[in-house]
């Protein structure tokens, strides 16, 4: 088994610990370079090449980004109301990806994004509602598509005013 970068590896001890036992890990006591910053991050699930489970955070909500995997691992695992929380039989079978968010910039039309290199979060102009589309995601391959699955998600209507930022990530597998 290939060595896993810190951050998967913290988000499957999470995932196993927490699927196991019902118990939130702490945090390693000495974090890398990565896990000591604050950031936004989202932790993915795959089974056998499916989505299982995808939770994140577009602003840190936690002290640094090695607590914000262990909140969205959990929450990816056992809270996405897309799918059953994950069960012990499974854990062997699970595939973990972790991005991390860079700051998200507004941007003035789709001629400025795209979707390989840039995720996008599509925010209501009227309200609070935002949606949010990592990048270089299987099967989005143009803006257009990455914009209306960002807005489907949110629950914008096509004809509502929306405001687009985009933001870069670090994907962790």
């Amino acid at each position: 088994m290939p060595n896993l970068h810190p951050l998967v590896q913290l988000a499957k001890d999470t995932i196993e610990n927490y699927v196991r036992h019902g118990e939130t890990i702490q945090p390693p006591t000495e974090l890398t370079s990565e896990m000591e910053k604050q950031a936004g991050a989202f932790v993915s699930i795959h089974k056998y090449g499916m989505l299982r489970g995808c939770i994140g955070t577009i602003e840190p909500t936690q002290a640094n980004v090695a607590q914000e995997v262990i909140q969205n691992a959990i929450s990816s695992a056992t809270r996405d109301p897309r799918f059953p929380p994950i069960t012990p039989d499974e854990l062997a079978d699970l595939d973990i990806k972790v991005d991390v968010l860079g700051e998200p910039e507004p941007v003035d039309g789709l001629e400025e994004l795209d979707p390989r290199r840039y995720g996008v979060i599509v925010k209501s102009a009227r309200d609070r509602r935002r949606g949010l589309l990592l990048p270089d995601l299987e099967g989005v391959d143009t803006v257009e598509y990455q914009v209306d699955v960002a807005r489907r998600k949110a629950g914008i209507r096509p004809d509502e005013p929306i405001e687009l930022y985009r933001f870069e990530v670090v994907r962790y597998t």
